[in-house]
């Protein structure tokens, strides 16, 4: 069965986020947005959004952190049928013209983790660029593979099953590390993961969240602890490998 949503964690985003919930449903998808402690008007935005078809709301009643909105929407997703949950920002840096291409990789392998890897154009922030690639190399790692191409894109479509199951047994990070320590997480498991390229352009005008001190040294933390926990599941971790 193959029952996908969008799900879009939405903080201070009501400029970008109305374009983005008309695009994904343009291309036929349900969208579960996810408020996560927004200013009143961006709240107000949210409902209006709410009150169209195949729009559902959960509200977080204070800020929680990316990650902690996700997770949230995952379990929400699960709870109104869905299967699968593509994750898309709500700043409108994903190029949603490449939802399809997703989606038609989620049908042929639905057990797999479908998962972009970003090609940037000139409006990336340098700072961030130079950053993510010393999180590709922790990224491998810690996942003991190379198979993971890019950890911090989260323009992704998870299977809920596998993804709830992990969310039961560990402590995933609810913020700006949420992205990097679920897939690492996740190919511990044996997750099969597909990689599929896709264009990401930082708006002009666009509001990030990203603080580049606090965060870079949120995802420094949980590279430490993934790699303590790569160490204890390290014989575990090749020995589901060479079973696969």
């Amino acid at each position: 069965m193959h029952n996908p949503c969008a799900l879009i964690p939405v903080y201070n985003h009501e400029a970008a986020v109305p374009a983005v919930v008309r695009n994904l449903l343009d291309h036929g998808l349900p969208c579960l947005l996810v408020d996560d402690g927004s200013s009143p008007a961006c709240a107000a935005v949210l409902a209006q959004l709410a009150s169209l078809d195949n729009v559902s709301l959960l509200t977080l009643p204070t800020n929680q952190g990316k990650g902690a909105a996700v997770m949230a929407g995952f379990r929400e997703a699960a709870r109104l049928g869905f299967t699968h949950a593509l994750q898309v920002d709500a700043d409108g840096q994903h190029d949603l013209r490449e939802v399809a291409l997703f989606l038609d990789a989620s049908r042929a392998h639905p057990d797999a983790l479908i998962c972009g890897y970003p090609e940037y154009d000139d409006s990336v922030p340098k700072g961030r660029l130079y950053a993510r690639y010393l999180t590709h190399v922790w990224v491998w790692i810690n996942s003991l593979s190379l198979q993971i191409r890019d950890s911090m894109c989260g323009f992704r479509i998870y299977p809920l099953p596998p993804v709830l199951t992990l969310m039961d047994s560990a402590r995933i990070g609810k913020r700006m590390d949420f992205d990097s320590d679920i897939v690492v997480r996740l190919s511990w498991r044996n997750q099969p993961m597909r990689w599929l390229p896709t264009k990401v352009h930082y708006p002009a005008d666009g509001l990030s969240h990203f603080r580049m001190v606090h965060d870079n040294a949120l995802i420094s933390s949980m590279h430490t602890r993934l790699f303590f926990g790569m160490l204890v599941r390290a014989p575990m971790i090749l020995w589901r490998r060479w079973q696969a």
